[in-house]
């Protein structure tokens, strides 16, 4: 068989007035456009499952007007897609089953939807797609494809896990791959659309799998930048440290998110240092106290630590090592005061970089039913609006306008020149600083 796997790619901005400000922000723009490039591991990860009797096609859809020059003729069509490109995803699949080409769908978007998305194809797939996509294959071959492959009954052991088909890639697209070491996070935030959307719980792939794959990207590209696709990667420390101490040595640079609890681990920070670390990916969320009651559903994790927040910054990046604090605004709490409570946090903490996002309900994650049923989401089922730079539901602290206006003018002055060489400034100064007294103590 003929099998094309399709990745809807491409941040989505609803806001014309901020897409405008976008493209004169380089600041603003580069983490989304490093977002944006990452290619799908899911389905490169199909793709290595996949018999090599077959003919597998790996194509990315940074948006639909490139939907045109799609190639047509497969015998399968797989489709996997956020939920703010979802509405195109249905579209290209309409024109591969008007072709007759069967069309199966998954990701989080169908996982969490998997009624809405079985009107637009031939089959969906809910969860992990690894442990239904062998026997799905073999459907199609056979003529008698389902219509639902539920992964949720199997609990799949990511040590059985290939490694992704990166040879489909044209390497010169990227500046970055990824690798993924686990799947699930132990906080549970209520607004996560993550990988807890596709599984229950928290996986960890064998330390030895990730050196495989790590090792065959440094086969096809001799200096590459990896990005760990881990919702949470240092939960397991112990791991880690074996992980990393394996890891140095090999000729390259990645980016992981985590939480905070790296920062009282100093044999680790050392360890992420020395093996190629130039940056991490933290969810802060809010600059106070009070957006973080409340945010994760098992424990007020977050919250519970915010003292120790800048503290913690600091620490990281006294190892050279940058933080990229995430804030997403629009929390229960939040008033229009929250602009000038990140400026002045990010200036206290000296942040390397800083992402902002607004909140976002997205369907599947226990922030979008509790405010469903609140009757606070503005325009249900317009997933065009969850792209994280949109507001999609009402806020408490709020309007939406004073939301929506008050992010466009925050990110002029947040990733505008001025604030922008000031973190860039501060943390090379800090960095400088903190070396040569580390040089003088030892």
């Amino acid at each position: 068989m003929k099998i094309a796997l399709i990745a809807m790619s491409g941040i989505r901005v609803c806001d014309a007035e901020l897409l405008r400000l976008g493209l004169t922000l380089p600041g603003f723009v580069e983490r989304s456009k490093t977002i944006a490039s990452l290619p799908s591991l899911g389905l490169l990860t199909l793709a290595a499952l996949t018999p090599a009797k077959h003919n597998v096609q790996y194509i990315e859809i940074p948006n639909l007007s490139e939907i045109d020059g799609i190639p047509m003729k497969c015998d399968l069509a797989a489709i996997s897609s956020y939920t703010a490109q979802i509405g195109e995803a249905y579209e290209l699949a309409g024109r591969y089953r008007a072709a007759g080409i069967p069309v199966v769908m998954g990701g989080p978007h169908v996982t969490a939807l998997p009624k809405e998305a079985a009107e637009y194809c031939d089959a969906v797939v809910i969860g992990e797609g690894e442990p239904v996509w062998p026997g799905l294959l073999d459907d199609v071959k056979k003529h008698r494809l389902k219509d639902t492959y539920d992964a949720r009954p199997y609990d799949y052991d990511l040590a059985d896990s290939p490694i992704p088909a990166f040879g489909l890639l044209d390497i010169d697209k990227y500046n970055r791959l990824t690798v993924q070491t686990s799947r699930g996070c132990p906080h549970k935030c209520e607004f996560c659309a993550g990988s807890i959307l596709l599984t229950d719980k928290y996986k960890q792939k064998p330390a030895k799998k990730v050196i495989a794959e790590i090792d065959r990207i440094l086969e096809i590209w001799k200096h590459p930048f990896i990005e760990f696709a881990d919702d949470n990667s240092f939960v397991n420390k112990a791991y880690w440290k074996e992980l990393l101490t394996a890891l140095r040595g090999k000729k390259f640079r990645w980016f992981a998110e985590t939480d905070l609890s790296i920062s009282e681990d100093e044999a680790l920070l050392e360890l992420m240092r020395q093996s190629g670390c130039a940056q991490v990916l933290i969810g802060l969320e809010s600059p106070i106290e009070t957006g973080l009651t409340g945010l994760e559903i098992r424990s007020d994790w977050k919250r519970k630590r915010f003292p120790h927040y800048k503290d913690a910054i600091r620490a990281i990046q006294s190892h050279g090592i940058a933080v990229n604090g995430c804030f997403v605004i629009g929390l229960d709490g939040h008033t229009p005061a929250i602009f000038d409570q990140i400026s002045d946090f990010v200036r206290a903490a000296e942040l390397y970089e800083v992402q902002v996002t607004i909140q976002t309900a997205f369907p599947g994650t226990p922030l979008y039913d509790r405010l469903e049923k609140e009757g606070r989401i503005l325009e249900p089922a317009n997933w065009n609006k969850c792209t994280l730079f949109d507001v999609n539901y009402r806020p408490s602290g709020m309007s939406a306008k004073e939301l929506t206006d008050g992010f466009r003018n925050f990110v002029v002055k947040l990733y505008g020149d001025e604030f922008t060489s000031w973190r860039r400034n501060t943390f090379k100064n800090y960095l400088r600083k903190h070396s040569q007294e580390r040089g003088i103590l030892s």
